[in-house]
């Protein structure tokens, strides 16, 4: 907007640490007869590009710190699925995808396709349960399988399409987002990895593939090729110094820290998480004790899809979200995961908020690469183990 003989910059980006006010650059950088005069740091030679200073920075490691919160989540949920059933999750993009797109749909009184889709694959899981008892029936198992497969999606269709029609509040939104997405991951794993869970590696990252280009596919059926996005959690904001954490922000730095907290107790205190646990150490060794290994890889599978739908909610008002973008979302989280071996969760937590830290840089020196260099922090670490490793001779036939 020109204004008194000068150009005024007015940045009101959807991002919040993008929003900068325009007094800072108007102060920083002003046009004069020989080109743009810096008048908040040293003076800059004619054409040359504004150098980084510390409020920028600033704006980059919270944009960097937002993201990693983000991508720490997901990259939890990757160990904790291959620690329990040796499954590389690609899929988790799609959980990414789905919820932040089925509360978008359900904000703005649109009827999901997923809560279908969860009525069908449960449908599905009803009758691959119903074969595998077909030698010893048993009516306590019936019954329990037709409660979880057929009851609970049935219901939750109802009471979706009863709620759709009276734009139901935020938080009644995000919990039936949470449950469609839940048993969505739930019976993916009975349908797809259950049968096959004493196979090699290789087979479940061919399955695992197979099932993120089914997923996604069904993604653009039900939300179609226009992005969507979603309400804002919380309203509130909070300025500190340069910086302002709007409410989203800071929903999405309290929704990762209480998972985590979250996630801590239920390992350390409950029953089921040391079994996850046990399992995650020694699959065999947990079979001969008594412990269910396939009602871990459920809960493994449950939780990994309520991470990736909590974390589709929490981005989803800060950007717009297609039906494929969960993907890369979800590569950047698998990044953390490898360079934290994909078995330390702490380790996992510091790779992914260094993964959002290096993103942000990079959308800043060079924004046209930022992808390639983020997936170029996976070289030195692959390099890096192979030569730790122990030498291992080939197999000769």
């Amino acid at each position: 907007m020109k204004r008194e003989g000068r150009l005024e910059i007015i940045v009101d980006n959807c991002y919040p640490p993008y929003q900068i006010p325009a007094a800072y650059f108007n102060r920083c950088n002003r046009p004069t007869g020989a080109g743009f005069e810096h008048r908040a740091g040293s003076e800059l030679l004619k054409g040359e590009r504004p150098v980084l200073n510390s409020t920028i920075m600033l704006f980059l490691v919270q944009d960097g710190i937002t993201n990693g919160a983000i991508y720490a989540l997901l990259g939890l949920a990757l160990v904790l699925v291959f620690a329990v059933t040796r499954v590389i999750l690609i899929p988790q993009g799609e959980f990414v995808t789905y919820g932040a797109l089925t509360y978008a749909s359900l904000a703005s009184g649109q009827m999901p396709g997923t809560a279908k889709l969860a009525v069908a694959m449960g449908a599905a899981a009803f009758a691959l349960d119903l074969f595998s008892l077909r030698r010893a029936w048993r009516w306590s198992r019936i019954v329990r399988a037709f409660v979880v497969d057929i009851a609970l999606p049935c219901i939750v269709l109802a009471l979706t399409l009863w709620l759709v029609a009276r734009h139901p509040p935020i938080s009644v939104s995000i919990t039936l987002s949470l449950v469609i997405v839940a048993m969505i991951g739930l019976f993916l794993y009975r349908l797809a990895f259950q049968p096959i869970a004493h196979t090699s590696v290789l087979v479940l990252l061919i399955a695992s593939v197979g099932c993120h280009l089914a997923l996604q596919g069904l993604g653009l059926l039900f939300f179609g090729a226009e992005g969507q996005r979603g309400p804002t959690l919380a309203e509130t904001a909070l300025t500190a110094g340069p910086l302002r954490f709007t409410g989203q922000s800071l929903a999405v730095y309290a929704a990762t820290v209480a998972f985590i907290v979250a996630l801590w107790l239920f390992f350390g205190l409950s029953l089921y998480g040391k079994a996850l646990r046990a399992t995650a150490v020694n699959r065999l060794g947990a079979r001969l004790v008594g412990i269910r290994t396939t009602l871990s890889g459920q809960i493994a599978f449950l939780l990994a899809a309520v991470i990736g739908a909590l974390s589709g909610i929490l981005i989803v008002p800060i950007t717009t979200l297609y039906y494929d973008t969960g993907f890369l979302i979800g590569l950047k989280g698998f990044i953390a995961a490898i360079i934290g071996g994909l078995v330390s969760y702490p380790l996992t937590a510091i790779a992914a908020l260094v993964v959002g830290t290096v993103e942000a840089f990079s959308s800043f020196y060079a924004s046209n690469y930022k992808e390639v260099i983020v997936f170029m922090l996976l070289v030195p670490v692959l390099l890096l183990r192979s030569l730790a490793a122990p030498a291992v001779e080939e197999e000769k036939d």
